[in-house]
């Protein structure tokens, strides 16, 4: 199968392309704006993977990177939650009106399917109760959530009218392997590499937020099933199922590592919804248990290959 990852060279492009070059039947194509962004990759030298070097604008040739590919994975984003709210007209143009003209391209270049990574974190906003389900409104409080709404309609209105056939996996809180541990995006791998090296670690509010914390090796294997699989849906929640407040994440770090955690407690952020864990039924419905490994295991995962990753985490 010929496949190209849009946007490729972030956290979850990386993860899902180490999954696919396992099938020497593919061929895979990852673009991102420099080719510098995939060292992890280059340095795996994994086969079948061509990288192409291309900003991811309005004003790209969508038609030309799409051309003779059957699969398209959208994974293009110029924001992150905690800041998509400060430039909400920019943000929407850039990833809302960037995906109409790849959708059209993938139509007039008879593109088989386009999966689009959204946000099960940030769709749903704060008035739902939990677990959330595919069917609770979708009432965001961040313009990054507005925009993943706004791409999953256009793929809906693309498939009314055009027959482009789609998958949407609404991810919770992925963590793990190759996740950039920066504090943008993150929190468990985040607070586990800080946790190593012995730093401070800041927790807006106290600690009570509740999120779905999934590892990244469960989290592709779940993607790869909707991917590949033939139920009538196209919108499928992907998480553990349960919630885990930060305070937990926090106490299952000291517990998983051994270590004592310095931690400090600031004001909490509006853009934070206080609960959010998703309902994985139709996934587990349509292609059996997920099996998601425990948070503890996961972080111990996370430890080591950091460890092995970064020379100066001991």
């Amino acid at each position: 199968m010929k496949i190209i990852l849009l946007g490729a060279a972030g956290f979850i492009g990386t993860n899902l392309v180490i999954e696919l070059a396992k099938n020497p039947d593919n061929e895979i194509t990852v673009v991102d704006r420099e080719k510098s962004y995939f060292k992890n990759i280059i340095d795996l030298n994994l086969p079948h993977v061509n990288i192409v070097e291309s900003d991811l604008t309005m004003d790209t040739d969508y038609e030309e990177l799409v051309q003779n590919k059957d699969l398209v994975y959208h994974l293009i984003s110029t924001t992150v939650p905690t800041t998509s709210n400060q430039h909400i007209a920019e943000e929407l143009k850039a990833n809302v009106v960037l995906s109409a003209n790849l959708f059209e391209a993938c139509v007039k270049k008879s593109v088989k399917k386009v999966v689009f990574i959204s946000s099960g974190g940030t769709v749903y906003g704060k008035e739902s109760k939990c677990p959330l389900n595919e069917k609770t409104p979708t009432n965001p409080i961040t313009s990054y959530g507005i925009q993943k709404v706004s791409i999953e309609k256009l793929l809906y209105l693309y498939n009314y009218m055009y027959g482009l056939d789609y998958r949407i996996i609404r991810l919770a809180n992925p963590y793990g392997p190759y996740q950039r541990p920066n504090g943008v995006l993150g929190a468990v791998t985040t607070f586990t590499y800080k946790a190593i090296k012995g730093e401070e670690i800041n927790v807006y509010g106290d600690g009570s937020v509740v999120r779905d914390f999934i590892y990244i090796d469960d989290a592709i294997r779940g993607i790869q099933k909707i991917v590949n699989g033939t139920d009538r849906h196209h919108t499928f929640n992907l998480g553990c199922g349960y919630g885990t407040s930060i305070k937990q994440v926090l106490n299952t770090i000291e517990r998983a590592l051994g270590i004592k955690l310095n931690v400090i407690y600031t004001e909490g952020r509006k853009v934070d919804v206080p609960f959010n864990y998703l309902d994985i039924k139709r996934f587990e419905t349509a292609y059996g248990s997920l099996n998601p490994i425990g948070l503890e295991e996961g972080i111990r995962k996370t430890a080591e290959f950091m460890r092995n990753i970064f020379q100066e985490v001991k």
